[in-house]
């Protein structure tokens, strides 16, 4: 029997057992900090993330924030880690996807794309040819990211946003929802508008 361990029960483990599912899971637990949590969807939470150890299975962490997925994905061994990819996304030949990451329904990945680790490649977004996401990147939902982009690592691309071709945004930035960033990223901050331009608001 195929078991898996998904790290947060949040609404986004919810999505990721889904397609776990799809992939043949028949078992299908979660771990969760919030000891308040007793179940995600169907599934029982059966204690805190830190358990994982006394469990067996594979293991996906599903949580938003990056830096925590991070932190819990890197106390992981790489042997129990998995990649999932809902069987409606398209992805071409040679696109590479790191360990941990999930890739949901209606995302385009096109050739020559290499995804980090632990990265976020949410529903019905695209990424065009050659672009490199690092580890821990979330694309959000209906986000679309040009060709030969670059995004550093721990950077959030908010739902519906656009990334213009040949673009480099460096790690731990937040582009907010809608925003299209036109040019180079060298400072880690919020961006939001368009053209994409740094707010001083803490984040």
């Amino acid at each position: 029997m195929k078991n898996l361990i998904i790290i947060g029960a949040s609404g986004h483990g919810k999505v990721v057992a889904e397609i776990a599912e799809k992939n043949g899971y028949e078992k299908i637990e979660f771990l969760d900090d919030d000891e308040k949590l007793q179940s995600c969807g169907k599934y029982l939470v059966l204690g805190k993330s830190n358990e994982v150890k006394e469990l067996e299975g594979d293991v996906i962490v599903a949580i938003g924030n990056a830096k925590i997925r991070q932190k819990i994905q890197g106390g992981i061994d790489n042997h129990r880690l998995v990649t999932l990819i809902h069987p409606d996304a398209v992805i071409s030949d040679d696109v590479e996807i790191g360990i941990g990451s999930v890739i949901m329904a209606g995302a385009v990945i096109n050739p020559g794309t290499v995804i980090g680790k632990g990265c976020i490649i949410n529903t019905s977004s695209s990424i065009d040819h050659d672009c490199k996401v690092r580890d821990y990147v979330h694309i959000s939902i209906g986000s679309h990211v040009a060709g030969t982009v670059e995004i550093g690592s721990c950077t959030w691309i908010g739902a519906g946003a656009t990334v213009s071709n040949n673009v480099k945004i460096c790690g731990n930035c937040m582009i907010g929802a809608g925003a299209v960033v036109v040019r180079d990223i060298k400072i880690a901050g919020t961006y939001i508008g368009i053209p994409a331009r740094k707010t001083e608001r803490e984040h």
